[in-house]
Formats: C-alpha cells, sequence, structure tokens
C-alpha cells in the first residue's frame, strides 16, 4: 500500500517566508543603513522571490515597519510580558521609571536603534509612513502611559486637574528628543531624574 503524502501547509510557508523577510530588513538595515537597504537585497537575504516582497508590501518602509512592530512583540514575548504595557505597583514614581530604564536599554540596543532611527527619519518626509508609525507605534504606547497616569489619579497620586496626556510629555518628549539628536547621553540616571521633576517639580519643598 503506497504511503499517503502530506499536503504541503500554504499557510505555515508563507509564515517562514515572512519571518524570513522581516529577519532579513532587519539585519540590512542594521548592516548597511536604510538608504542602501533595498527590495531586492531584503529578496536576496530572505532567500525569496522579490515579487514575494512586493505582492505582501508597496515599500522597504512597509517592509521595515511591520518587521519592527513584530520585533517588538517578540521580545516582549520572550521577557514573558504582555506587549506594550506598564505595570501597576501602586508607586508612580517606581512605575514610570522603570519603564523608562527598559526604553532605555531598547534605545542603545542595536537591533531597535537602527530600525527605530530610520522609520522616524523616514516618517518625516513620507507623510503616510509617518502616519502609519505614529498610529500602529507611538500612539499605542503614549496611550499606556496615559492609562497608568489616570490609575494614580484615582489613587490621589496626581492632581485631578492633570491631563494626562500632556503630563506624559514631561518625561517621553525629552528623552525621545535627546535620543533623536544626539544632545546627551541616553542613561537610567537620566530618565530617573526626569521622573523625579516631572512629578515633584522644581520649586523648593
Amino acid at each position: 500500500m503506497a504511503s499517503k503524502q502530506s499536503t504541503p501547509d500554504a499557510s505555515r510557508r508563507s509564515e517562514r517566508s515572512r519571518r524570513k523577510i522581516y529577519d532579513a530588513a532587519l539585519a540590512l538595515v542594521a548592516e548597511v543603513g536604510y538608504p542602501k537597504t533595498t527590495i531586492e537585497g531584503i529578496a536576496a537575504r530572505a532567500g525569496v522571490g522579490k515579487q514575494t516582497i512586493y505582492r505582501w508590501w508597496p515599500s522597504k518602509a512597509d517592509v521595515l515597519l511591520e518587521a519592527f512592530l513584530d520585533l517588538g512583540d517578540q521580545a516582549a514575548e520572550a521577557a514573558g510580558q504582555v506587549p506594550y504595557a506598564i505595570p501597576d505597583t501602586g508607586d508612580l514614581a517606581a512605575d514610570l521609571k522603570g519603564v523608562l530604564r527598559a526604553t532605555v536599554d531598547e534605545l542603545k540596543d542595536p537591533a531597535f536603534e537602527a530600525p527605530s532611527r530610520a522609520l522616524a527619519a523616514e516618517g518625516v518626509v513620507n507623510e503616510e509612513l509617518g502616519r502609519e508609525f505614529v498610529a500602529k507605534l507611538l500612539l499605542p504606547q503614549l496611550e499606556l502611559y496615559v492609562d497608568r497616569l489616570r490609575s494614580a489619579q484615582q489613587a490621589g497620586q496626581v492632581r485631578p486637574d492633570v491631563d494626562p496626556r500632556i503630563a506624559l510629555e514631561l518625561f517621553v518628549s525629552p528623552l525621545a528628543q535627546r535620543w533623536l539628536q544626539y544632545t546627551g547621553p541616553i542613561t537610567y540616571e537620566y530618565t530617573d531624574t526626569l521622573v523625579d521633576y516631572a512629578l515633584y517639580g522644581l520649586a523648593p519643598r
């Protein structure tokens, strides 16, 4: 009796190809930079035809954005965390310092730094990509800061008249500006100080 051959699983094969394309895009951006990264280069690195990439994404920027979002989800899963989660231990300062220290680690990790800088720069000249970058990456992260600050308001740790969406910029925006413009070192001490200044102000107590 002839052995029964299993039918190839096209979805599994497609997922393997997609994963190889993600890895290739992230690796090339880190190695040669965004301007020199091409669809042809990604395809060759991934071992797929460039038409396979064009079937799923319209440009290298879209490939990189999706690969970068997937990279963040994988890192959170590996660490046993829910993606885009800020802890609520009841100590607002400690929670904010903890998540900002994790952000420092991420910003200094070459695997994250190269694609995130590339996407931030490309988003300035490519409006559609910029909007997608903000909607899919930045806004979900900022909304979690808003949720954590609202929780602190309910616990009486933050004034009820404070707008959480504006307040989060006191520590998130300076960090982003320093990172993007290389105006100073990105350290735990720096982000801890941002939290202290934001929560306790500058006036003598």
